[in-house]
């Protein structure tokens, strides 16, 4: 029995043991006894790439590797996804530093909205699930935690909870209090629950004086948001900020938030303004407290893979400046937004590169494809960015197939005369020396049982600072262009806002895909009736699935969807260089 860890792109990064001789069973080694679907039945299921090709011709692994270097002594690009989680997957950057190509930089994951936590705590440590354990209250704020983080489930048991989602989820219907917003609007629900904690007199005096000092200027500027206005364009009242506000006022209460509050230009303003009402009820470095969002994975480790190279946006990479494309364990041509202007810049790239386990849109425009190795097949080093805990991913089995990231990194170097390359037991030997060494395991060196109790910051010996700027130049669409049999009366009586969360099996678009957009029965809609959806970006079509757990002002296509990255902004968040997928709003036509 070999004990190793799940590498897919999940905060709960999940212990295993398992047995070569018996898998794909595998026992697991978390708070539930279980592993989810993903691992336990789709990443079994799915069929690998088994064979290097070039030119979609099969070769040996030394001729693809040898067209590789070959392709790589020309101005190169790497572009790598995020579906595996172990450390490892950087060692291609050192690669990269010594041909002199670039990286790139930014996120289409959480970007905009880690940026707002640098804001006002000044670094982003994560909150304990031993926390969550311990609260009265628990808000799930945008974040789907039945789909995306379900081993935080047994942590809610017990507890009062609370619902913030534009979407009626699994989680919100077993809700104490849920409340359905408008999208784009989190930013300003939390501006003004801090505003009536500020005029109940509820705010944590005590607290902030210590630790926050410049609350009575956020009060003040609380107060330049006009209440009735901002209640209509969130689409609740004073009741649903009454009954909030009743369950924040708890002594006990952690705040759960999601990426899906952040998708937009302004993302960092939100987890800014979030924090700041945290600030304000008292919430930091209390026990059964706390604000949970993706949490800094490598904070506090030397990075053995950090290198000075130049880099490009991921959120608008310009694939077509690059001879040579490499993109490892990704899918850029379906997971990008505006996927058009994605394809048009590959299909220019003298030598796409593909270095992943399956194919998907973008292995089929490659010129060259390497399979690589599954995490049960190579040797790594597993952080999380929902937990403390750091696991030490051992090989399971031997296979025939692929090659590792290392061994890939290992060939290149020796095929183009490159040195400095280390053995790949010292990388691995480099991460998990700088853990704690505990007898229930290793564990990152930056844990805290309960962040930020003595201040903020980097030496934790700083003020929060509270949210005192925005602005939002976003406006509903103006000049609608390129849709077809619409006149202008129509598209204004159409227009609703796009929601693209997680689906639940799938890990973006690996795996299960889908062709469906989810519509309110109200709309007039069919279902399994084909539609023509549009943004000023791009069309495509989808099947109607009615749902009543969707608001009439907008549509939910689930990030696995074929097409759906057609109608996304190829723009980048005005900080924390993140993808902006639900800066848009899209018309229906029908087929």
């Amino acid at each position: 029995m070999i004990q190793t860890a799940c590498g897919l792109d999940c905060p709960d990064a999940c212990g295993i043991t398992a047995d070569a001789a018996h898998l794909p069973r595998l026992a697991a080694n978390t708070n539930t006894g279980a592993l989810c679907s993903l691992l336990n039945k789709e990443f079994f299921n799915t069929p690998r790439i088994e064979k290097p090709r070039i030119d979609d011709v099969e070769v040996s692994m030394d001729e693809a590797l040898d067209a590789v270097a070959e392709a790589l002594k020309k101005k190169s690009l790497l572009w790598r996804g995020s579906g595996h989680f172990g450390v490892m997957q950087e060692v291609t950057d050192l690669l990269f530093e010594k041909i002199g190509g670039t990286l790139t930089r930014g996120s289409l994951c959480d970007g905009a909205g880690n940026a707002g936590i640098l804001e006002g705590r000044g670094v982003n440590r994560t909150l304990p699930p031993e926390q969550v354990e311990k609260a009265d209250v628990v808000v799930v704020w945008g974040r789907n935690i039945s789909t995306t983080n379900t081993h935080m489930m047994p942590h809610l048991e017990g507890k009062k909870l609370v619902v913030i989602d534009p979407v009626r989820t699994a989680l919100a219907k077993r809700a104490d209090l849920h409340i359905q917003i408008a999208p784009r609007s989190d930013f300003y629900l939390a501006l003004m629950l801090a505003r009536f904690t500020f005029m109940e007199d509820s705010e944590k005096v005590e607290w902030m004086e210590e630790f926050a000092p410049e609350y009575e200027e956020f009060y003040d500027f609380t107060r330049t948001f006009r209440i009735k206005a901002i209640l209509n364009y969130m689409g609740l009242d004073l009741g649903d900020m009454g009954d909030l506000l009743t369950y924040l006022q708890e002594e006990r209460v952690v705040i759960l938030v999601g990426n899906g509050v952040q998708k937009y230009s302004t993302g960092h303003y939100t987890l800014w303004a979030i924090d700041s009402l945290a600030a304000t009820l008292g919430l930091f470095g209390k026990e059964g407290c706390g604000i949970g969002y993706l949490g800094d994975s490598k904070l506090g480790f030397e990075n053995p893979f950090a290198v000075n190279c130049k880099r490009v946006s991921k959120v608008v990479t310009p694939f077509s400046e690059f001879e040579t494309v490499l993109v490892q364990g990704g899918n850029p041509a379906e997971s990008m937004p505006d996927s058009g202007r994605v394809i048009d810049e590959l299909e220019q790239v003298e030598n796409l590169i593909y270095f992943g386990l399956y194919e998907n849109e973008t292995s089929k425009r490659a010129k060259i494809v390497i399979p690589a190795k599954n995490f049960f097949e190579k040797e790594d080093v597993r952080l999380s960015y929902g937990h403390h805990a750091v696991r030490k991913m051992n090989r399971v089995l031997e296979s025939d197939i692929g090659i590792s990231e290392y061994e890939f990194t290992q060939e290149i170097f020796r095929r183009l005369g490159l040195k400095g390359l280390e053995d790949e037991q010292y990388y691995i030997d480099f991460w998990l020396k700088q853990c704690d060494d505990l007898e229930e395991g290793l564990r990152s060196p930056t844990y805290d049982a309960a962040p930020y109790r003595e201040g903020f910051g980097e030496e934790e010996d700083d003020e929060f600072i509270f949210i005192d700027d925005f602005e939002d130049d976003f406006e509903n669409i103006k000049h609608l262009r390129k849709y077809r049999k619409l006149s202008d009366k129509k598209i204004k009586k159409a227009e609703y806002w796009l929601i693209t969360p997680k689906a639940k099996h799938a890990l973006n678009t690996q795996f299960r895909r889908d062709n469906r957009i989810q519509l309110h029965p109200g709309l007039g809609y069919d279902e399994g009736e084909k539609v023509l959806v549009s943004s000023e970006h791009g069309s495509h079509e989808f099947i109607v699935h009615l749902s009543e757990d969707i608001r009439e002002d907008s549509v939910v296509i689930t990030a696995n969807t074929i097409g759906v990255n057609y109608l996304t902004p190829a723009i980048v968040s005005e900080e924390g260089e993140g993808a902006c997928y639900q800066e848009v709003k899209v018309v229906i036509e029908r087929c």
